[in-house]
């Protein structure tokens, strides 16, 4: 049997950096300009992501962190470019409507599951947080006020990232196993997928609309972290005497992107003619930044961080999951 030598390792770190930078740069190569068809879609980004991060590990685990959250709020906010804010409104008003009922449902079962489980409080709050909302944001916002350690945040965050890679590859699939219009699974998307990435990776697999209106509610959940923020204050008071005054994280690309929306709706027509191209070319460049978006979501997973989740916060994770699955599945089915 071959003994182990350390420089297998380091040569290893060697070869997976610039390999990273060789991936990155083609998940923002616009293949299908050249095949006629999407050859890396988001799925596929994150899987990509996913293996390199098993083989190779993470070469550049801070810069990966950053580019995945400031990439991934620039590219929403280029898609605000390519919708129309009154029919955006118009057709998501069923699944806002739900969203309030959703949000406040998955934190009362997510925090009685916690504690049924008897896991950490402030980890079973923060899955609860990130399931209700939007995944690896909530999650950072509502930390940071809560003063949550960094096992709690790595186990939490580790838990929706897991899940929210799984959701990527299974619910475009049953969408079209149940039928579902564009409108619905849209709708189904934004509330029961975690992050924002898979959310719009997901839609933008299943159709144009599913895209738009995925996009449009689920940055409209994500404004449930300052009224959750706040909240968080008040619920973990007692552990807050002392500490200073918590500080709220108010998700500003929201705003851009509504800012977005408004100038894209309301551009005089006299203009249109000009300027369409101009933003029918920011909605291309954000959407071929999602992928690479997901590939540095994906090699973010190591196997690593899987590990450290633990089964009690996994389980409590995926049961909250199904909660807000089917409930929504059904209320999309039906009501939509």
């Amino acid at each position: 049997m071959k003994n182990y030598n350390p420089s297998d390792s380091v040569k290893m770190q060697s070869l997976a950096r610039p390999l990273y930078w060789v991936l990155l740069v083609l998940m923002l190569f616009p293949f299908k300009m050249i095949f006629g068809e999407e050859v890396i879609s988001p799925a596929v980004a994150l899987f990509l992501g996913l293996m390199f991060a098993i083989v190779c590990g993470i070469p550049y685990p801070k810069f990966n962190k950053k580019l995945s959250k400031y990439l991934l709020q620039a590219s929403v906010v280029g898609l605000g470019f390519g919708m129309n804010l009154q029919k955006s409104l118009q057709s998501g008003a069923d699944g806002m409507l739900f969203t309030i009922v959703s949000v406040v449902g998955v934190m009362v079962i997510g925090i009685l599951v916690g504690r049924w489980m008897k896991i950490n409080d402030k980890a079973s709050y923060l899955i609860s947080a990130g399931t209700a909302i939007c995944g690896g944001s909530a999650i950072a916002a509502v930390g940071g006020v809560m003063k949550a350690n960094e096992k709690n945040m790595a186990v939490s965050l580790g838990v929706i990232f897991i899940l929210n890679a799984v959701a990527l590859f299974i619910f475009p699939p049953l969408g079209h196993l149940f039928g579902m219009t564009q409108e619905q699974f849209g709708t189904w998307a934004a509330i029961a997928i975690h992050d924002t990435s898979s959310v719009v990776g997901a839609g933008a697999a299943y159709g144009p609309e599913a895209c738009e209106l995925a996009t449009l509610i689920k940055c409209t959940r994500a404004l449930w972290i300052i009224p959750l923020a706040f909240f968080t204050i008040w619920y973990f008071r007692k552990e807050q005497k002392g500490e200073g005054k918590a500080k709220v994280s108010i998700p500003w690309f929201i705003l851009l992107f509504v800012v977005a929306m408004v100038i894209n709706t309301y551009t005089p027509e006299s203009m249109i003619g000009f300027m369409r191209p101009v933003y029918d070319g920011i909605v291309a460049i954000a959407k071929q930044a999602l992928v690479a978006v997901l590939f540095a979501i994906g090699s973010s997973l190591s196997l690593k961080v899987i590990r450290e989740v633990g089964a009690k916060p996994l389980i409590q994770a995926i049961v909250l999951w199904i909660v807000i699955g089917v409930s929504s599945l059904f209320v999309c089915l039906y009501t939509i």
